[in-house]
């Protein structure tokens, strides 16, 4: 006959916590146990059944198996057998079940492989020319590196690294709890599958030296702050000949004096006086490839953003180049002499006179004589 579930036999869910189990075993025994029920089978078949619900859902180990398989996990050419107490006759659980159980007692049968080298990262400030640009820099770290006198193996010139006598080179051993076998790295050999009775002089058996090295990393145009390069191979060397890891260069972008960067666009600030504000006129502008013109439109407000196109950043992902933005800030003049001062004083009677009325006249009488007042402001 098929048996019941066994969270049904204790009248469980499967979320039950151990209390829960607990306690419900507890009160079911009393139930069915055979000195209340004296000459009653069923009831001591009852009570055979929930002991053995119990002795499986109490025990973390033997309920995850159980939850996984069901009865299968406990019955002979599963498990083994479970009347005897153990896994007589059944192949043993380590070489069955050891992947199931890898993650929860520390790993599979397969032997540990040598450690790949650690990956390491180098911060590297660049001017805004530089990362616009693109530039070739030489960096100098600190890292571990394959030894040449073993050539990584850890052993001693002449020798070789043994098979682990504990092991057999599995790198795993198993041990025996109860009804399970679980796994573990080899005491002896530390996962390795391997031992070296003679370690080299060099590197002690580590495989590995520490030593500073010098690498040429070439900075692509258009990077930017976050950005991340990636030298493969060129992190720290891996245990006894194991792959090495990455070197990651973080770029960071210093300020810069004229520029801000959003993304592929510059911005900067222009001043202009206050003549070519009210007139218009020509001025030249700051780019990172040198001065270029700029037209300035009469009447220019401070605060107008000028679109230069092309004269931003290329990006470092496609063939796309950004824009300079220039906003112009009018310059209120300073440090006026005598005759300055009263010609500024007429030209605001003009503009409304003391009562600071707007006067917005556009003959050209009016401009040739605005020209004409800063002519004569600038002499």
């Amino acid at each position: 006959m098929a048996k019941r579930d066994f969270y049904e036999v204790l009248g469980l869910s499967k979320t039950a916590d151990e209390k829960e189990i607990k306690r419900a075993y507890k009160r079911l025994a009393m139930k069915y146990h055979p000195d209340r029920n004296q000459g009653d089978k069923e009831s001591e078949a009852k009570f055979k059944e929930i002991k053995e619900a119990y002795e499986i859902l109490s025990d973390a180990q033997k309920r995850a198996a159980y939850d996984q398989y069901g009865h299968a996990a406990f019955e002979q050419g599963g498990f083994g057998g479970q009347g005897g107490g153990g896994f007589g006759g059944g192949a043993d659980f380590g070489d069955i079940f050891g992947d199931v159980f890898g993650d929860i007692f520390g790993g599979g049968r397969r032997q540990q492989r040598a450690a790949r080298g650690s990956d390491l990262q180098y911060n590297m400030d660049l001017t805004l020319e530089e990362a616009v640009r693109g530039v070739a820099k030489e960096i100098r770290i600190p890292t571990l590196e394959t030894c040449d006198k073993c050539h990584g193996s850890g052993a001693k010139e002449g020798t070789s690294a043994e098979t682990c006598s504990t092991c057999h080179g599995a790198g795993q051993v198993h041990l025996r709890q109860g009804f399970f076998t679980v796994q573990q790295a080899c005491p002896t050999c530390h996962g390795r599958g391997k031992v070296i009775k003679e370690p080299c002089s060099k590197c002690h058996g580590d495989g590995r030296v520490e030593r500073a090295k010098t690498l040429s990393v070439k900075i692509p145009a258009g990077v930017d702050t976050g950005d991340r390069i990636r030298l493969s191979g060129e992190g720290e060397a891996g245990e006894n000949g194991a792959p090495a890891g990455d070197l990651y260069v973080q770029v960071h972008v210093r300020q810069h004096h004229i520029f801000e960067r959003d993304g592929n666009n510059l911005y900067c600030e222009v001043p202009i006086n206050f003549a070519i504000a009210a007139l218009g006129g020509e001025i030249e502008v700051p780019t990172l490839d040198g001065r270029v013109k700029l037209k300035i439109p009469a009447e220019t407000q401070t605060g107008k953003m000028f679109r230069m196109k092309g004269k931003g950043v290329k990006s470092v992902r496609s063939s796309s180049i950004g824009d300079l933005m220039c906003r112009v800030v009018v310059e209120t003049p300073v440090k006026l002499n005598e005759k300055q001062k009263e010609l500024m004083q007429q030209l605001g009677e003009s503009f409304g006179g003391k009562s600071g009325e707007k006067n917005t006249p556009r003959s050209k009488s009016f401009l040739d004589g605005v020209k004409k007042f800063f002519d004569d402001l600038t002499k």
